[in-house]
């Protein structure tokens, strides 16, 4: 458990509108689940937060591509690594895609590509098919606000099921007609191993066109 007192904006500085819900995102992006917040005379927000079994996000402004997984598994939690999963095809294709340059490491992804990484939900599970719709729908708003605050150039949504459920039920994978915070869209398909329906070949082309090519003027 660990207790953090979050300062409000200062008078002298314009008031930043929802510094209380992005302190609470911080939180939740980092890695810890938010138990209580309680608000002390000063103006100050004090959050009691425990670390979860869950991936932080690795961020930062400006990002060239923020890439929004569904939510972790337990294996890719426990690692620290987005998609370490032997199996999984993310960082194969997005070498080949040359997206980026080493495997399996986000921060040089992030440092040496303005590759980012968060998730649509950051409860780890054994599977998808126990995140519910709630959990989807509440995950692509927090997303947006980290979108709507960074400003990546672009998101890429890896995975149809997070942004059907939340956003367009009717999705096919490409740019989207609508973005995010501001931002275009990107969907592909999911890079798990258990998705024989998209090859090596095809998970690195949406890759390659979500990381380099313009979107089209509907999806800016």
């Amino acid at each position: 458990m660990v207790e953090v007192s979050v300062p409000a904006p200062r008078r002298s500085s314009p008031t930043e509108p929802g510094w209380v819900c992005r302190a609470h995102d911080l939180l939740a992006g980092g890695g810890f689940d938010v138990e209580s917040s309680t608000a002390r005379p000063s103006g100050s927000v004090v959050f009691r937060a425990r670390r979860a079994r869950t991936l932080a996000d690795t961020v930062a402004p400006g990002m060239r591509l923020l890439v929004c997984g569904l939510n972790p598994s337990l294996y890719t939690a426990d690692a620290g690594v987005p998609y370490a999963r032997p199996g999984n095809r993310f960082w194969p294709a997005a070498l080949a895609a040359g997206l980026v340059t080493t495997d399996r490491d986000p921060l040089d992804a992030l440092v040496s590509h303005g590759i980012g990484f968060t998730d649509q939900v950051k409860r780890a599970t054994p599977s998808i098919e126990t995140v519910t719709t709630t959990e989807f729908r509440t995950g692509i708003t927090r997303v947006e606000r980290l979108v709507t605050w960074l400003e990546p150039a672009a998101v890429l949504v890896v995975g149809l099921a997070g942004w059907r459920t939340a956003v367009d039920r009717r999705a096919r994978p490409g740019w989207q007609a609508d973005g995010l915070g501001g931002r275009p869209v990107y969907v592909m398909p999911s890079t798990s191993g258990l998705n024989a329906h998209a090859t090596p070949a095809d998970l690195a082309a949406h890759l390659r066109a979500a990381g380099g090519a313009s979107p089209p003027a509907r999806a800016r």
